[in-house]
């Protein structure tokens, strides 16, 4: 962890008077000024701070542990910082988390086609389908496709995911083909842990109204992956992105089903931890994928 960057975190909550207030004036997460705090005091092995509903103070550790922050604080001003175009040329490593559906059918290219673009850049992907922890995990950047963000978080938004409902033509042979909505409530649906485990949202192509419909079925996972294998097979129906889906459907592997029905579309973001002393080749990756998204669009 970052120990200039937990110094300046305690030395902002003291001068400010609360997380809160440290983590506005930080432009960072509330969040992440907590696990900040946590980590100094672990480092530090005793309690830096008391606190109560209307103000905190600092115990004896604490007022230790600011004088040294502080003078930490005043070293790391004085060191050298690159000026110019060089200091704005991405380099370096980047930890990008993702799922592993996302990694293998978008962020591989996207993050192919950076590299490129930014020879000097290096990238590790932490393939991992549970919400990481971004400070604790060394994590530069998560991109997460979800509608429901902890406001907590700093995203950027990045696109959109479309989704698409399939089954194989073997199992719409054994079972018949939903033609309405209400249907799907007496097929066998594949759902997902994560997202629309009991209930898929749609939206009438025609008449824009929302319909909620409650699905279940024999087969649930944490990785859509792992679903769309189980739908090619003839295991029943599932709701895949459609950058997953797209390939087996134009193969006939897949049919698209009740085409008159928009799925919910889903947002992707880029969660970070702070915008404050964002690194170059972070911004870039940020900017590279909003153009990337943007350029894909109807197929992600």
């Amino acid at each position: 962890m970052d120990r200039v960057k937990a110094a300046e975190v305690f030395v902002a909550i003291v001068e400010r008077g609360s997380l809160s207030a440290a983590a506005e004036g930080l432009d960072m997460s509330r969040a992440m000024v907590t696990r900040y705090l946590a980590e100094m005091e672990d480092w530090s092995g005793a309690r830096l701070l008391h606190r109560t509903t209307r103000r905190i103070g600092l115990t004896p550790a604490g007022e230790a542990t600011l004088a040294r922050c502080r003078q930490m604080l005043e070293i790391a001003t004085q060191m050298a910082v690159p000026e110019g175009p060089e200091a704005e040329t991405p380099r370096g490593l980047l930890r990008i988390a993702c799922a592993q559906s996302l990694a293998q059918q978008v962020l591989g290219a996207a993050v192919t086609a950076y590299l490129r673009r930014y020879p000097q850049t290096a990238v590790d992907l932490v393939v991992d389908n549970r919400a990481v922890n971004l400070v604790e995990e060394r994590i530069d950047l998560a991109v997460r496709i979800t509608n429901d963000l902890d406001p907590n978080l700093i995203a950027r938004p990045l696109g959109t995911c479309e989704s698409v409902v399939v089954a194989a033509p073997s199992y719409l042979a054994a079972h018949g083909t939903p033609r309405r909505l209400e249907d799907l409530a007496v097929h066998n649906c594949l759902t997902y842990s994560y997202f629309g485990k009991s209930l898929w949202k749609f939206t009438d192509a025609k008449s824009g109204a929302p319909s909620d419909v409650p699905v279940g079925g024999n087969l649930s996972a944490n990785e859509s992956m792992a679903l769309l294998a189980a739908a090619k097979e003839g295991a029943g129906i599932a709701l895949q992105p459609v950058f997953a889906a797209a390939p087996l459907i134009a193969s006939g592997q897949l049919v698209r089903l009740l085409p008159d029905y928009v799925p919910q579309v889903l947002g992707i973001h880029g969660i970070y931890s702070s915008r404050r002393q964002m690194p170059a080749a972070l911004r870039a990756m940020l900017d590279f994928l909003v153009d990337w998204f943007r350029a894909h669009q109807g197929v992600v």
